[in-house]
Formats: C-alpha cells, structure tokens, sequence
C-alpha cells in the first residue's frame, strides 16, 4: 500500500432517525461528514476546537461537538441534528420558545444551544438557572446575551409540567 494511500472504514450509524453508511477515512470528523457528505448544514465550523459550540449534535442523546468526533466512534450510534426538529416536538418547543423570547439573532449558534438544551431537559426536565448556565458553558452566543436563552429553557421546562402538557407535547 502507498504512504499515500489510507484504507477506508464503514461506519454505520442512525442519523434524525435514518440509517446511515458511510466509508472514510479514519480520521473523517464527524462535522466535516455531515457537512460535506449528507448535507446537514445546521453543524456549523466555529472555532474547530470544541470551545464554541456551532457544531453541536446530539450523540445518543449527549451534546458532543462534532468538530471533536471522529466519525469511526459513531458506530452503531444515533445522531441528532436541528434537522430532525420536524419529528421531535421537544426541539419545535425549544425552536418556539427560542423565537417567542427573542432569544435567537444571526442564528449560528442556535442550532449547537438548542441541541444543548434538549440534553440537559432530556436529563434533568426541571433544570435550575445554574443546571441551563452549566448545560450551555460549551455554546458561546455572541448575539444575544444569555438571558432571553436562559428563559426560552425554562419556559418549555415549566410547558412539560404544566396540566395538558403531555397532550401539547405530543402534537
């Protein structure tokens, strides 16, 4: 085999609910396959370092940067993007409460704050001031400030337990 020449993996793996196979090369980041490969934009490169947040996915419920994700490790896992907003009606509720607030502005971060806040509520669904603020320290908005965000999380927290809620939830 030539030095140049790198021998390809098969990954498969569940992305917003459809299975996935994909051959690349061992070191394909997760980000630059959702990008470049299934189209999936809502991913976006900030900083590439894991410190800015644009590109956070969902893995097996878990916020994770994908710009820090080789793709290999996403084997036989699940992987969730803003994309899938359509068939989760906790992420239309965020996306709604997001707007409602005003809490959204060049919407770059959004996508990476909103998956964010979906695994902090599929973890903890009465999260504190301090649980959103410790669940977001991996997103940087540079628009908007934190507190309409802060407020977005907490009104769909309290719509999850407020009478009917599970009837709304599921619509």
């Amino acid at each position: 085999m030539a030095l140049d020449t790198v021998q390809k993996l098969s990954v498969t793996f569940t992305l917003n609910g459809e299975s996935v196979q994909a051959l690349v090369e061992p070191r394909t980041l997760l980000l630059d396959y959702l990008r470049n490969h299934v189209e999936v934009t809502s991913a976006r490169r900030g900083c590439e370092s894991g410190q800015c947040g644009a590109c956070t996915v969902l893995l097996d419920g878990l916020a994770v940067h994908s710009c820090s994700v080789l793709l290999v490790t996403c084997r036989d896992r699940s992987v969730t993007t803003i994309e899938a907003a359509d068939q989760d009606p906790q992420l239309r509720q965020l996306q709604g409460a997001f707007v409602d607030r005003g809490a959204i502005q060049c919407g770059y971060c959004t996508p990476g704050i909103i998956l964010s806040a979906k695994a902090l509520l599929s973890e903890k669904p009465q999260p504190s001031d301090m649980d959103i603020k410790i669940a977001l320290a991996g997103n940087i908005c540079r628009c908007t400030g934190y507190y309409k965000i802060i407020e977005a999380i907490q009104d769909v927290a309290k719509r999850s337990v407020a009478p009917g809620a599970a009837g709304e939830a599921a619509r």
